[in-house]
């Protein structure tokens, strides 16, 4: 894991920011060599439509299939 100096990051910080996001490589910011923050990258969320219930609902049998004795009333 890279470490830093407080007042290079700040220096830097907006392309550290960005080296972080792409290699995914935590940073690690020092004040007079000691550990002060450690700067990771987000967790990539999706905010998706389809697949937003998996693991919550469970489909049971044939969804697909018409319904036996089912008329519109077209």
């Amino acid at each position: 894991m890279k470490k830093i100096a407080a007042g290079e990051f700040k220096a830097r910080c907006l392309t550290l920011m960005e080296d972080v996001r792409s290699t995914r490589e935590p940073l690690i910011i020092t004040k007079r060599g000691k550990p002060v923050a450690k700067l990771v990258p987000i967790e990539d969320t999706k905010d998706d439509f389809i697949g937003r219930l998996k693991g919550v609902i469970r489909v049971a049998g044939d969804i697909e299939s018409p319904i036996d004795g089912w008329e519109s009333s077209g």
